[in-house]
């Protein structure tokens, strides 16, 4: 069997930034096991799979991300890639496409005429936790304030410090929450925020650029700066960023896409 692939550098506008993702079209779902074995095979973060299902009513798909390692239940990159590569590969005269997801409905819009692709995600409000034992040790250096959603979001002084972690990812890997997010004010013009994110034990050590990081980060700091609009850098060797605004229970997070490889996989 020959399936199209597409791999979509996102949050950037330049090819070789930003995150790069795997989208593949699918007719009907392949087993689980093949859809783990593609993603592994393909050793990127995330590798999306969709299929077309109505989705409240409305025309849409069904998308399911993979690590190497794991599904997972909410993953920002990919579903700014699929929604690029539904927009500009398979049916252009779309202006909105529904994504019904294990993280309830998602639905991405076409933004004006800035060329950025907009998604609607669910907000993930952090509260104050206490980090569990070797958590702080791992990191390498101790964060002002230790907060916990989906994930650990360590909040640090300056964008430095952020810029400056080599955490220990073996000492990552048994942690109780599913990643790490360690955040800063920006260090830049124009940036609200800076931040990295670890996952090693579901297969990404670091991401590159991680918009489900952000629906934790964009409420903290449009509480913390007051204002809903915030403007995020994610601090990898790649680098990314997202435009965002706080909007309650949910988040807008936008970015634009930069196309890299088109072709075929066989199973």
């Amino acid at each position: 069997m020959r399936l199209p692939i597409h791999q979509i550098d996102a949050f950037t506008s330049e090819v070789f930034r930003g995150n790069p993702a795997a989208v593949v079209p699918l007719e009907a779902w392949l087993p689980d096991a093949t859809m783990q074995a593609i993603a592994a095979e393909n050793n990127l973060a995330e590798t999306a799979f969709f299929v077309p299902e109505p989705v409240d009513g409305r025309d849409g798909f069904r998308l399911r991300w993979f690590t190497p390692a794991v599904e997972v239940d909410l993953c920002g990159h990919a579903t700014l890639a699929t929604a690029w590569v539904i927009f500009n590969k398979l049916d252009g005269a779309r202006s909105r496409i529904d994504f019904a997801t294990r993280s309830g409905t998602l639905t991405v819009v076409q933004d004006g005429e800035s060329g950025r692709l907009a998604m609607d995600f669910p907000s993930r409000d952090a509260a104050p936790v206490e980090p569990e034992a070797g958590l702080v040790a791992a990191m390498g250096a101790a964060p002002q304030q230790v907060l916990g959603s989906r994930d650990y979001l360590l909040v640090y002084e300056t964008a430095a410090q952020v810029r400056a972690l080599k955490p220990d990812m073996q000492g990552l890997m048994g942690i109780d929450k599913f990643a790490v997010i360690v955040t800063a004010p920006g260090d830049e013009a124009g940036l609200d925020c800076v931040s990295r994110f670890f996952a090693p034990a579901k297969g990404v050590p670091e991401d590159p650029v991680t918009g489900s990081a952000h629906c934790t980060i964009v409420p903290y700091w449009a509480k913390r700066l007051g204002k809903p609009d915030i403007t995020a850098w994610q601090a990898s060797a790649r680098g990314g960023t997202l435009y965002c605004r706080d909007e309650g229970a949910r988040v807008r997070l936008a970015g634009f896409c930069k196309p890299y490889l088109e072709g075929s996989i066989t199973v």
